[in-house]
Parts: C-alpha cells; sequence; structure tokens
C-alpha cells in the first residue's frame, strides 16, 4: 500500500476513521509516516501516545460513527495534534487510584504535551495537543 503523507497540504494531514479501537492504530501510523515525511522523527514517539490515547478516548467514551484526526506542524520542530469527535461533554484528566487500569489518558498527555486542551465546535469538540522537540535532541 502506498500512503501519501499530506493529502491536505503540506503542513497539514487529517483523516476520519471509524469510531472502532482499529482506528487507533491505523490513527497512530499515518501521524507516524507524516511526522517522518516531515523530518520529525524526534516526535513520533510522543505523538503515537499521544494520538493512542485521544482517538482511544473518542472511541470509548463518545458514541460518534467517526473521529477525525489531524496534526498540522507550527513551527520547525513543533506539531499540533488535533482530535475531532460528535460529543459535547469536554474531557478531564481522571484521578485513578493506583489500582485502577484505567483513567489515565489525559494525565499522560498532559504530562507528554508542551500544551493541551479542547474546545466546543459546531458539531462536537476538538482536543488538541501540541508537541515540540526537546532542547536536548
Amino acid at each position: 500500500m502506498t500512503m501519501t503523507a499530506a493529502t491536505v497540504g503540506p503542513q497539514r494531514y487529517q483523516e476520519r476513521y471509524a469510531a472502532r479501537l482499529e482506528s487507533v492504530t491505523q490513527a497512530r501510523r499515518d501521524i507516524a509516516l507524516v511526522l517522518q515525511t516531515w523530518g520529525l522523527p524526534q516526535l513520533v514517539d510522543v505523538a503515537a501516545q499521544v494520538v493512542t490515547e485521544l482517538v482511544a478516548n473518542a472511541v470509548e467514551h463518545t458514541d460518534a460513527a467517526m473521529v477525525g484526526a489531524s496534526i498540522t506542524r507550527v513551527g520547525k520542530e513543533s506539531a499540533r495534534i488535533v482530535v475531532t469527535d460528535t460529543s459535547r461533554t469536554r474531557p478531564t484528566p481522571g484521578t485513578p487510584s493506583p489500582n485502577d487500569e484505567h483513567g489515565r489518558g489525559l494525565l499522560l498527555v498532559e504530562a507528554l504535551a508542551h500544551a493541551w486542551g479542547s474546545e466546543l465546535v459546531r458539531g462536537g469538540k476538538r482536543i488538541w495537543a501540541e508537541l515540540r522537540v526537546p532542547a536536548a535532541c
């Protein structure tokens, strides 16, 4: 299979996925390919974790039929991931107990991203996370 990394333009990639857990893997692969194409391999691992958490949350915690994922290059060494769904419920980081198996996704996003947030938009919400190449890289 041949994939074009930037279907929207050289500095932005976006795709819509069926709201199924299998889509989490595809979104992660797509975002990683885009970052490699843009020459930002330093962001691949962090972006993979962030997009995994955000898409999985949209699939598991909403009744959306489709989930959108995009990545935009916002600087020489930074990118912004956006995940959209049709739910109007904004996400909040959990407070899991040490024995809980779930509830840490947004805490992980908060730890990995330079900044993150959510906003209500027409037809649902978007959750975004800004990633930057660490200064040591």
